[in-house]
């Protein structure tokens, strides 16, 4: 009998697990207005703990961190650190580069 009871009490936690996995797993309506609040606001404590766990454990993840910051803030290399865009013709390359290069065939 005491086998039983044990039996029914573990099925019971069981279908609690599935029934509050099941009510979490459902979508709840967000407003834009509450959805972009969210999104502005970044990651929230819990989020910064596990970045801060996973640079710790992992670091090229602490360098995956800092590359996309800097994406978020519009800079792609490293050259730019200021965050303001580029000025007309900084980006154009030297002619010298091109020629430089043994792989390349001259035409």
């Amino acid at each position: 009998m005491n086998d039983w009871i044990g039996l029914a009490v573990i099925a019971f936690l069981v279908l609690c697990g599935l029934f509050g996995l099941s009510q979490l797993a459902k979508p709840y309506n967000v407003s834009t207005e509450e959805f972009e609040k969210r999104a502005k606001e970044g990651p929230g404590l819990l989020g910064a703990g596990v970045i801060g766990i996973q640079k710790f454990l992992d670091p090229a993840a602490e360098r995956a961190v800092e590359v996309q910051e800097d994406l978020k803030q519009g800079r792609y290399n490293k050259k730019d650190q200021s965050g303001d865009p580029p000025h007309a013709g900084d980006d154009r390359k030297d002619s010298s580069k091109d020629d430089s290069d043994p792989g390349r065939a001259n035409a």
